[in-house]
């Protein structure tokens, strides 16, 4: 997998991730990034700007690691502490809105994020570039199914929060315990049985002339709202 930009770089040099190759552009001049490449030794293949921007579909910033793929974590581990707050994406295809959420779900202090294997955006170097470099420290796990996942995380004592423009007001719920927040995939929101599946619907009241938001804004206001509750 290729991942790329200077932020990303020096996320990954500083963690234990095996870095198999660092391409950059022949006129790189990042010494930092250049003294943590030394002291890693890893193989650097300098290249012309065209043919790094061949290798990636984004701005690379004149520095391309080839490492390996992300290593997904198994369900269970998310699952160590006493009271977890979990975040679920239902089938979200756009890597920019998941490296965001991966980013803030990291601020937040999210205990882990469930996918679903198919129909949905992977960790790849667009997720990683825009998470800047977050999903090193963000466990993330692959589920074959949804609402199996959800069923198991019920039987567990755990609630589900979706969100929906006729839920609750999502300011009045209370988030404490153990708790799942599903995302809904960017245009058609939530499945309808992972929705039936939800103990809660949030809602964000609008006051403008749109109504609705991005699916990683959306995410974001309603995980620090949670986090809110639960320190209170």
């Amino acid at each position: 997998m290729y991942i790329y930009g200077k932020n990303v770089a020096y996320e990954s040099l500083e963690s234990p991730k095996k870095i198999q190759k660092v391409f950059l552009e022949k006129d790189f001049k990042e010494d930092k990034l250049l003294q943590k490449i030394k002291e890693k030794r890893v193989k650097i293949e300098y290249l012309p700007k065209k043919e790094l921007d061949k290798k990636v579909n984004g701005l690379h910033q004149g520095i391309i690691l080839e490492v390996e793929d992300y290593e997904y974590a198994p369900l269970s581990s998310l699952l160590e502490k006493e009271e977890p707050l979990l975040v679920i994406l239902d089938h979200l295809e756009d890597p920019h809105n998941f490296g965001a959420i991966i980013r803030t779900c990291e601020a937040a202090g999210v205990d882990g994020i469930i996918i679903p294997t198919d129909r949905s955006v992977e960790v790849n170097g667009t997720v990683v570039k825009t998470s800047v470099g977050t999903t090193e420290n963000m466990k993330i796990a692959r589920v074959t199914n949804l609402v199996q996942t959800i069923e198991e995380l019920k039987k567990k004592g755990f609630w589900i929060f979706g969100t929906d423009m006729q839920g609750t007001d999502y300011t009045t719920l209370d988030y404490r315990g153990k708790v799942a927040i599903v995302c809904g995939n960017e245009g058609k929101g939530m499945s309808r049985l992972v929705s039936e599946n939800c103990d809660f619907m949030a809602m964000i009241p609008m006051q403008g002339k749109v109504n609705s938001l991005n699916a990683s804004v959306a995410t974001a206001i309603i995980l620090f709202e949670a986090v809110k509750s639960r320190r209170g």
